[in-house]
């Protein structure tokens, strides 16, 4: 029997991955990843719900309908947050645009599908960040420490030291790292942007170890492997995360109370390189920020210097209470409000 040959929708995907995303718009693989995550979760999901396989999806089963019972089954089966929905959906209008150019008889469906809104986020909650104490459990060795265990030292310290993304780690080579005075590491960040950043002694010792244990010292090979060899991955970072943080619960019970990911640890390094007195600018350009816009997040976070700017701008507008005095004394509102 003859296989039918790619039909209308799997020719316009092909295009899509392979023309029009790294050459036409010229997108970074990263972006292109979560565009490709997010169309293969709605081939799946659309397969599962017309009872056929992925292969046979054609432009029929392309619609506004099924997107948006798409989008309540990310929210309601797989428990994806509101910005998650909304990425998903991001990249599949993207899509949808590209397939108009290609197969205009096929405009108002894709219409239908630019025209579905995306979700109002709820404003953001608090930066999760870890303490200068949880730190040091984080980046303490067991008693008997594995070849596994310095590399997971070394790797969230480097983490903590750069504040780089995950993926941004994860991309990092053996040649990458200078581990000679100044030590400092190159990193690849969004858009294909290149930064060093500088590293620690202790943290290039840290790494130095790590290389002279591998069994690959090629300058190309990925700094971080797991077991078998292989680059780690985004989900085996936080795998590792996890596990150390369950395991320092015990000494320091405040992790338990916090929702510790990899990109908890920069913004650790973020919110300790503002309380060090270190200007926006410089700490935008440390973390590899486009503008400041991103970067002003974390003067939101930090309650030691909302007190400090507390203590700064109003230092006598409530004084000290006397000792067994319980009520304030009485506030000219007046002369308060003009002084602002």
């Amino acid at each position: 029997m003859k296989h039918p040959g790619p039909n209308a929708l799997s020719r316009c995907i092909v295009r899509f991955f392979q023309e029009y995303l790294p050459t036409l718009r010229g997108m970074s693989a990263h972006t292109i990843h979560s565009y490709r995550d997010a169309l293969v979760l709605y081939l799946r999901f659309a397969a599962e719900q017309r009872e056929r396989r992925v292969e046979d999806l054609d432009f029929d089963h392309l619609t506004a309908a099924c997107v948006g019972r798409f989008l309540a089954y990310l929210e309601s089966e797989r428990g994806n947050s509101i910005a998650t929905r909304n990425a998903r959906l991001a990249a599949l209008h993207t899509f949808a645009r590209f397939a108009v150019g290609e197969y205009p008889e096929r405009m108002t469906e894709l219409q239908r599908i630019l025209g579905i809104p995306f979700k109002r986020t709820a404003g953001r909650g608090p930066v999760e960040y870890l303490d200068e104490a949880e730190v040091e459990a984080l980046l303490k060795l067991p008693r008997e420490a594995s070849v596994s265990d310095r590399r997971d030292q070394a790797l969230f310290a480097l983490m903590f030291n750069t504040g780089a993304r995950v993926q941004e780690v994860l991309d990092i080579t053996v040649g990458d790292i200078r581990l000679e005075p100044p030590y400092q590491v190159r990193l690849r960040g969004k858009g294909g942007k290149t930064r060093s950043c500088p590293i620690w002694a202790r943290t290039a010792v840290r790494l130095r170890t790590l290389i002279e244990q591998s069994s690959s010292v090629d300058a190309d090979s990925p700094l971080f492997t797991n077991r078998r060899g292989r680059k780690l991955t985004r989900f085996g970072v936080r795998y590792l995360l996890n596990k150390r943080v369950e395991a320092c619960a015990d000494s320091v019970p405040t992790l338990r109370g916090k929702r510790i990911h990899p990109h908890s640890l920069r913004h650790t390094t973020a919110i300790h390189l503002l309380k060090a007195g270190v200007d926006f600018a410089t700490i935008s350009q440390w973390l590899g920020h486009a503008t400041l816009i991103p970067t002003m997040q974390y003067a939101r976070a930090d309650i030691d210097t909302k007190c400090q700017a507390l203590s700064q701008v109003f230092p006598d507008v409530m004084p000290e209470p006397v000792a067994g005095h319980m009520s304030p004394p009485q506030l000219d509102m007046v002369k308060w409000m003009r002084r602002l």
